[in-house]
């Protein structure tokens, strides 16, 4: 027997992305690569049907047979080698390359663009006091819905996609109906000064969805019920405005401010949970790991349709477990001070981990919807990413030659979008952690964009007035 054709093992310990072992160390050849180990790992989990994984040692991605990983990188075959399994989306999303529709429509720069959860209709906001309701099939205007008396600064649809609410530079709210473009009830008013962002409870804990919550300038966040159609918690406590808010699927909110501080209120009475301190500046951005399941609801890239609120309810709180697995939920803060913080907030008050790495504010931060990933926008024009579950630097996204102001995920998790001052749209592969689009066609500053759940069309919208749709 020739000496080249021996076979040489390496101990390998599998665990997923939370640090869990899958079973005990394990001899394995080293000649074998990412589909060897997707069989193992598939038996290991005991998974009827196979499901395609990526392979990490040291936060990098293994793409050969692990001889030649261990060559390259000189590393000792008498140890133990840590190799992380990372669950892959089943379906694949096209990134998208062209302009497939330009709509005039609004009379001033549009400032918010938001997708429905099943990604049939398309929102937008806009300096013209309006929201805009899309047609995605006939990409015309459906509806112009009026009743703002100032700009329409953010929007949020129901996570069971029968509600719409926009909020306005004025501080007030309006719910609409989306199939209709009509106002549901007056406007509703409470906040003193603008609204800086609206989320709606999630579908798991509530269906039908019927109650919201708003952020303001004015310092407070409140909680709004549609069908009593008035403010029924007010959440006081931060000294200055409060720049974001989310609500979590664990039922919990948690507000951002410009006193440096995030708030965690629980939901029934009002009352402060936790504070969250150690940004030097202004929070701008706050990310859930499960944001894009709260989003979704029920709805996911099938088109699956539901009859009843009952089962809808049903089907999200599934999504919602399967997504959240064991762990606990994460949040991601980003601020004014350069910095973002990791946060695991059921269990401790302190942040997990410091992100640093920006030159200048950081504006956006997202999670992937599998929560593998952090996505951070900022003012020093470039995209970052970061694992989602340790907070640690991965890779810079550079070629935006403007501040980045959002940004945008595509539902398997692969590829990231992004939109900037300096008038393009950019889609990153998250595997190569380079460019693979650029799209340029605006002519002027991009402030929104957004990529639909059912992963086949991009929508942008900023100072040049137009609503852009992009295709695959």
């Amino acid at each position: 027997m020739e000496a080249d054709t021996v076979v040489n093992n390496v101990i390998c310990q599998f665990t997923d992305p939370e640090g869990n072992s899958l079973g005990p160390p394990l001899y394995l050849p080293q000649n074998a690569g990412p589909p060897q180990l997707q069989q193992i790992v598939n038996e290991l989990l005991k998974n009827e049907e196979k499901l395609p994984y990526a392979f990490y040692i040291s936060n990098q991605e293994l793409v050969v047979a692990l001889e030649t990983y261990l060559e390259k990188n000189k590393v000792s075959v008498e140890k133990v080698l840590p190799i992380v399994y990372q669950p892959q989306a089943v379906f694949r999303i096209r990134p998208v390359n062209r302009c497939s529709a330009t709509i005039a429509g609004h009379s001033e720069a549009v400032l918010s663009v938001a997708f429905s959860p099943d990604g049939r209709y398309l929102a937008s906001g806009s300096g013209d006091t309006t929201v805009r309701l899309w047609d995605l099939n006939t990409q015309t205007p459906m509806f112009t819905c009026t009743g703002h008396k100032n700009w329409v600064l953010c929007i949020a649809w129901s996570p069971d996609g029968k509600h719409l609410v926009s909020g306005s530079k004025a501080g007030e709210l309006q719910c609409w109906d989306p199939r209709t473009g009509k106002p549901s009830g007056n406007p509703l008013s409470g906040h003193k000064k603008w609204i800086t962002g609206i989320s709606w409870e999630p579908l798991h804990l509530n269906s039908p969805c019927s109650r919201f919550v708003t952020a303001s300038k004015d310092g407070d966040a409140r909680i709004w019920d549609t069908t009593l159609h008035r403010s029924v918690i007010c959440l006081s406590g931060h000294k200055l405005a409060v720049t974001c808010v989310k609500w979590g699927g664990d039922g919990i909110i948690y507000t951002g401010s410009q006193d440096c501080t995030i708030k965690m209120w629980e939901t029934t009475q009002g009352k402060l949970i936790r504070e969250l301190k150690g940004h030097g500046h202004w929070v701008n951005s706050l990310a859930l790991s499960t944001e894009y399941v709260l989003r979704t609801g029920a709805y996911d890239h099938t088109g699956r349709t539901y009859s009843s609120p009952e089962e809808m309810k049903k089907v999200a709180l599934e999504r919602y477990n399967k997504m959240k697995g064991s762990a606990s939920e994460r949040l991601v803060s980003g601020s004014d001070d350069f910095t973002m913080f990791l946060w695991e907030p059921a269990t401790s008050k302190h942040p997990k981990t410091r992100m640093t790495g920006h030159q200048q504010l950081v504006n956006h931060v997202y999670f992937s919807p599998d929560g593998q990933w952090v996505a951070s926008a900022s003012f020093d024009k470039s995209v970052k990413l970061w694992n989602g579950i340790t907070g640690q630097f991965v890779a810079s996204f550079r070629g935006h030659v403007g501040p980045v102001y959002q940004i945008s995920w595509s539902a398997d998790s692969r590829l990231l979008l992004s939109g900037s001052k300096d008038s393009t749209l950019k889609i990153w592969d998250i595997r190569t952690r380079k460019l693979k689009q650029d799209l340029p066609g605006h002519e002027d500053e991009v402030f929104a964009v957004d990529w639909s759940p059912d992963g086949e069309k991009v929508a942008s919208g900023g100072k040049d007035r137009v609503l852009k749709l992009w295709m695959g």
